[in-house]
C-alpha cells in the first residue's frame, strides 16, 4: 500500500483472525478495502464497526462469493447494528460502483 498508492487494494473476507492489524492498514492507507463477503458485521470487532461509519464508510464492501449467511440476514444484522441507510447503500453496492468505475447501478 504504501510503495504503490496508485494501486487499489482489496483485503478480502472480513480479514479474520487479523481485523486490528486490517483495520490499521485500511484506515491509514487510503487505497486498502476491506471486502467483507459471507460474514455478519456482528462478528466484526467493535473498532472496525465504529470505522465503518466514519473512516471506512466509503472503504468497505459487502461480498457474495461465498454465503456463509442467508442475504435476508445478513441485512438484518447490518440494520439490527444501526448502520444507516447512506452507509448500507454505500456498503452493498456504491463503494463497490466507485471501486470498479461501474456507473449507473442499482
Amino acid at each position: 500500500a504504501i510503495d504503490f498508492p496508485d494501486m487499489q487494494i482489496v483485503m478480502a473476507h472480513p480479514s479474520f483472525p487479523w481485523q486490528d492489524e486490517a483495520l490499521s492498514v485500511a484506515t491509514h492507507k487510503p487505497n486498502v478495502w476491506s471486502e467483507l463477503h459471507g460474514w455478519s458485521p456482528k462478528y466484526l470487532t467493535d473498532p472496525f464497526k465504529k470505522e465503518i461509519r466514519s473512516r471506512l464508510k466509503d472503504r468497505v464492501m459487502f461480498g457474495a462469493d461465498y454465503p456463509l449467511f442467508r442475504y435476508e440476514r445478513l441485512v438484518s444484522d447490518w440494520k439490527e447494528l444501526g448502520y444507516s441507510d447512506d452507509i448500507l447503500e454505500r456498503v452493498f453496492y456504491r463503494n463497490a460502483e466507485r471501486l470498479f468505475g461501474i456507473e449507473g447501478g442499482a
